[in-house]
């Protein structure tokens, strides 16, 4: 019993094949101490775990093996493109920037010096017309809108086309110049409908204080537009505003066979209309001519806002008094003469 007991004890005690006298070998399963360095070449590592460990440690980002360095070197590749791209769109979008406030800068001085050539008082701009001929001889009219910016000289060329991105001296302008539909008879006002057009543009230049007529109270506050040629001078007052599409054909009407279709035509656009006069249907009956100025605006479905102004002793009802006083005076007039000359040959 004793020599089976001290039997059992060697052999829990004894040290495992290879290893040093006296040292207890670990148990099969046992994890090693952190602090433990066991070879390759031990016997008592097996070596397809060997293999395994060694696998799974190069596989390891987080260690300083190499496989974990190309990660974090690819990783910060596309971290340093997705930057540079990202600077690169902010320095594109910078420039884009910078370059329509430069365009913006040029019509603004374009149109300062052609302000030049008109001055202003209470009534209607004085216009020096050799001036602005000399410059360019498609000019025809001025048109000015007292309280807003617009106060600019108006062209009329062989198209609709050249002065939208061309101004009067010919250069390429983002604004371009105001001008007289192409089918107009020169200078405008002479048509039953004379068209202007102009830009809408976002630093509120052109026909931007227009656009803004759609709202009630600001087309209520609009009191006068001169519209002024080298023949005459037409003080106009706004009739109605109204949205289109650009292919809406009718508003490019400018003659009319009858004034009773002139009327019915502005009823219609009537029908369209987003800010109005109190008195518009009265207005209408008495119209003879409307100056409409056209331009462009950003709402879905629409893509054209229209202002049609009317002369304002036409919408009083004062012009057919006027002209069919004159002939009554004119013959007074003469009447006069003859009066005066019978009484000098009686003397």
């Amino acid at each position: 019993m004793a020599e089976n007991s001290n039997h059992r004890h060697m052999r829990d005690d004894s040290a495992a094949p290879g290893a040093p006298a006296g040292q207890p070998s670990r148990a099969a399963g046992t994890d090693a101490s952190p602090f433990d360095v066991i070879s390759p070449d031990s016997p008592s590592l097996d070596p397809a775990a060997a293999a395994a460990s060694g696998a799974a440690h190069a596989a390891d980002p987080a260690s300083g093996a190499p496989g974990g360095k190309k990660k974090r070197k690819k990783g910060n590749l596309v971290s340093n493109i997705l930057i540079a791209v990202g600077v690169i769109l902010l320095l594109v979008a910078a420039g884009i920037w910078g370059f329509s406030m430069w365009r913006y800068h040029e019509q603004d001085v374009q149109n300062k010096k052609l302000a030049a050539y008109a001055t202003l008082g209470d009534g209607a701009p004085k216009i020096d017309w050799a001036a602005l001929k000399a410059i360019n001889p498609d000019i025809v009219g001025w048109l000015y809108v007292p309280g807003t910016v617009i106060n600019y000289p108006v062209y009329q060329g062989s198209d609709n086309e050249w002065y939208l991105r061309h101004s009067a001296t010919g250069e390429w302008i983002v604004g371009g110049q105001i001008f007289l539909d192409c089918e107009n008879t020169k200078p405008g006002m002479v048509d039953q409908q004379s068209i202007l057009y102009g830009h809408h543009l976002k630093d509120g230049s052109m026909f931007y204080p227009l656009f803004l007529l759609k709202d009630q109270e600001v087309f209520d506050a609009t009191k006068t537009i001169w519209y002024v040629t080298e023949e005459h001078e037409y003080e106009l007052e706004p009739l109605m505003a109204y949205f289109t599409h650009p292919e809406d054909q009718e508003v490019r009407r400018f003659q009319f066979t009858s004034e009773e279709e002139f009327h019915d035509y502005l009823r219609e656009r009537l029908t369209h209309a987003v800010s109005k006069r109190a008195d518009v249907d009265q207005a209408i009956n008495n119209a003879k001519h409307v100056l409409t100025m056209s331009t462009c605006n950003y709402y879905d479905g629409y893509g054209r806002s229209e202002l049609i102004a009317i002369p304002k002793d036409e919408a009083a009802g004062t012009a057919a008094t006027q002209q069919q006083a004159a002939p009554a005076e004119a013959a007074a007039a003469a009447a006069d003469v003859v009066a005066d000359a019978s009484a000098q040959e009686a003397q």
